[in-house]
């Protein structure tokens, strides 16, 4: 009896089978009785000849037969109705055929224009490119979506994907319209007055006494030691000279961090980011939405979305170059089907191997490479395999047992191992740069050195 209803729901659903797509869908069906043809009503509707593609330059035309063919435009094998090109025999898919020529996504700023292949643009790195979406390579013999700007790729289907893209009118959409002038002038403007300038033999200038906009008194510049384990007010960690200080108060300012300009994008966020010295809307406190850690710092902060970035944080790019792991690492914008090869979390965004399978998210790849422990004497050096071969690894704060291929932290002079997600450490420890901090206009390759609290 159940072979019989398998067998009839078979028959039934091949007498319904549309003739023209092949496939048996749960829709209106023009149908002759006579002959057993049947034809969906969206097939029906499919016009003649599709003359406004934006994908080609020729009118298109559907060859009317269920067949498998390879998309000129996305270079798949498909299994459907191609859409010919009759003057230069051009063939794509009907899925290729509706994409715009003009689009944009939530992960970058400026438009997306849809390019056959990497010999209408002069790609800077044309021979291995990944897509700035998935962090998957490229076929750029093929069509592919592309800003000439920031040198951008994306593929045709994650660019296309309806999650990723931004929801605007492609019509009016214009590349100058898509310039924030006041961020522009951000970048070459100054987030302090310079009160007093030294020369030095070179005929450099070096701004000795600067108005910050941070705070209300003047600032002036120190090369010595702080003995007293004072913290920047801006990045909240360690002071070391050269910096910023105030005769009058107990603030202080690396160079580097006055240097911040006061608005920036970041790969992590859509709109333009400002810097606030304090939260706007939490007391002194804010959660960085980047690392999910409290910070009482400088905040670089979304009005629109209450989207919030601590300095060393909003200093990590989308491509990153770690010493945990020997290849080159993008930020994937999208779900990724990998988890943290570091702690196992599975969190978007997440940044990817562009060479083999590793995947880092951005709570892992913003740990220092060296921190300090309050009530310990040594300092601890981030490790990415475990210290010996005993097959028993434990933390030696919290006292759990720690997972030998996820990252730690380790003082050698001790062997004291701990866990970076320790709820001790996390409260206690005094975070160190131990590499230099990317200046805000530097290259988007950035060695980590971006630490916690």
């Amino acid at each position: 009896m159940k072979r019989h209803i398998i067998l009839k729901k078979e028959e039934d659903k091949q007498k319904t089978k549309c003739q023209l797509c092949n496939e048996s869908r749960r829709q209106y069906t023009y149908r002759c009785y006579r002959c057993d043809f049947n034809l969906h009503a969206t097939c029906a509707s499919l016009p003649p000849t599709i003359e406004s593609s934006q994908v080609h330059h020729h009118p298109l035309t559907p060859f009317w037969k269920w067949m498998s063919f390879t998309c000129d435009l996305c270079a798949k094998e498909v299994k459907g109705i191609p859409n010919q090109c009759a003057l230069c025999s051009y063939c794509v898919d009907n899925t290729c055929a509706s994409l715009p020529r003009t689009l944009q996504v939530l992960f970058h700023w400026h438009p997306l224009h849809l390019t056959h292949s990497s010999l209408e643009v002069e790609l800077h790195q044309s021979d291995s490119r990944f897509c700035q979406l998935c962090a998957q390579k490229v076929n750029t013999n093929f069509g592919f979506y592309y800003c000439s700007r920031c040198d951008f790729v994306a593929h045709l289907d994650c660019a296309a994907d309806y999650r990723n893209r931004d929801n605007i009118n492609l019509q009016e959409l214009k590349e100058e319209e898509n310039e924030d002038p006041e961020l522009d002038q951000s970048f070459n403007s100054a987030a302090y007055e310079v009160k007093n300038i030294k020369v030095v033999e070179d005929g450099t200038e070096i701004a000795t006494e600067i108005q910050h906009f941070s705070h209300g008194h003047d600032l002036k510049l120190s090369d010595y030691e702080v003995l007293n384990n004072e913290k920047c007010n801006g990045c909240i960690q360690a002071i070391s000279p050269p910096f910023y200080s105030c005769v009058n108060c107990s603030f202080f300012l690396h160079e580097s961090c006055a240097r911040l300009p006061r608005k920036k994008r970041h790969p992590l966020h859509l709109h333009t980011l400002t810097l606030f010295p304090k939260s706007p809307y939490w007391q002194n406190t804010f959660w960085c939405d980047a690392c999910k850690r409290p910070c009482n710092g400088f905040t670089y902060w979304c009005e629109t979305c209450n989207f919030d970035l601590d300095i060393p944080c909003s200093l990590i790019s989308n491509i990153l170059t770690h010493p945990g792991h020997e290849h080159r690492l993008l930020l994937s914008s999208i779900e990724s089907k990998h988890n943290c090869s570091c702690c196992d979390s599975k969190i978007s965004p997440i940044f990817c191997c562009t060479t083999c399978d590793f995947a880092l998210d951005f709570k892992c790849a913003a740990l220092p490479q060296i921190a300090r422990y309050k009530q310990h004497e040594h300092p601890f050096t981030l490790c990415y395999t475990a210290e010996d071969d005993s097959g028993e690894y434990y933390c030696d704060i919290c006292e759990e047992d720690r997972n030998p291929k996820h990252w730690f932290y380790y003082c050698a002079n001790c062997d004291y191992p701990v866990h970076p997600s320790c709820s001790q450490i996390s409260k206690n420890i005094k975070w160190t740069y131990s590499l230099p901090l990317v200046p805000p206009c530097g290259p988007s390759t950035a060695s980590m050195g971006s630490p916690y609290l």
